[in-house]
């Protein structure tokens, strides 16, 4: 084995995912032992996947309770912004903005979107929710 070799069997080595080698499994003449392969592979195969399901399932509890839903007090705050009266005019053009385009799509083709509307809403929810944000994050 020359010093090429060497070297390109330490990076093969360092990096698995680079080449995958497997073999094929030796094919045998008969059909029976074909046939009976098959069932047992059938057999072993159900039994795999009997015995994952359980563990998938344990595995998902596990991160369900693992992972503890964190409320964004952003989201939370601009939504009560979005409610709150300060934010009911662009709240009140933003659905009525809606309304209408959606009679717009039923009944042919819309011109018309929400853009501008939706940025109004969006910049007064923002403008109310940063100041009681700065609070909490203090």
């Amino acid at each position: 084995m020359g010093f090429w070799d060497t070297i390109t069997d330490l990076v093969e080595a360092a990096t698995p995912w680079a080449t995958a080698d497997a073999e094929a499994p030796a094919r045998e003449s008969t059909e029976e032992t074909t046939a009976e392969s098959t069932k047992e592979e059938a057999s072993t195969e159900a039994q795999a996947a009997a015995e994952e399901e359980p563990a998938a399932e344990e595995e998902e509890e596990e991160e369900e309770e693992e992972e503890e839903e964190v409320v964004d007090p952003k989201e939370q705050l601009e939504e009560e912004c979005r409610n709150s009266k300060q934010c009911a005019p662009a709240k009140h053009h933003f659905d009525e903005c809606v309304e209408r385009v959606t009679n717009q799509q039923a009944e042919g083709g819309a011109k018309e979107d929400c853009v501008e509307e939706f940025f109004h809403l969006a910049h007064c929810a923002t403008q109310c929710a940063a100041p009681k944000l700065w609070s909490i994050l203090k």
